[in-house]
C-alpha cells in the first residue's frame, strides 16, 4: 500500500491502469528528456528519495532510473498539471536518459 500524502492522491486523475503520465525535463537546459508512467507507490518513492522511480508497463515493476545503467536522475521538483492527469518531473540527469543511450528519447524523430 502507497504512502503517498492523501492530499496529493485526491489530485492524481490515473488511467485505467492507475498510473498517471510523467514527462521527465532536464532542469538546467530545460529539454524534455522522456516520458514514463507512475502509480501511486512511484510518486511516493520519488517524492522520498528524490531519485526518478517508475512504472514498467512492460516488465511490470518499479525501475529506478540509472539503478543499472549508472544513468542516475536527481529529482529537483515534480509539478502536478492543472487537470491532475500529468506529472512534471524536473531532473539533473547524469548520462543519457533513453534506453538507447541517447541524452533524450527525443532526438531521433522530428517531424516538423
Amino acid at each position: 500500500m502507497s504512502e503517498l500524502d492523501p492530499a496529493v492522491a485526491r489530485r492524481l486523475k490515473r488511467n485505467a491502469d492507475g498510473l498517471v503520465c510523467a514527462v521527465v525535463q532536464d532542469a538546467s537546459t530545460k529539454d524534455v528528456l522522456m516520458v514514463a508512467w507512475m502509480d501511486d507507490e512511484a510518486l511516493h518513492r520519488t517524492l522520498t528519495t528524490r531519485r526518478g522511480t517508475y512504472w514498467s508497463r512492460s516488465r511490470q515493476e518499479y525501475w529506478v532510473k540509472g539503478e543499472t545503467s549508472g544513468h542516475v536522475q536527481q529529482v529537483r521538483e515534480v509539478r502536478l498539471d492543472c487537470d491532475g492527469d500529468t506529472l512534471l518531473v524536473v531532473v539533473d540527469q547524469e548520462g543519457a536518459a533513453c534506453h538507447t543511450g541517447d541524452r533524450t528519447c527525443f532526438d531521433a524523430d522530428r517531424l516538423l
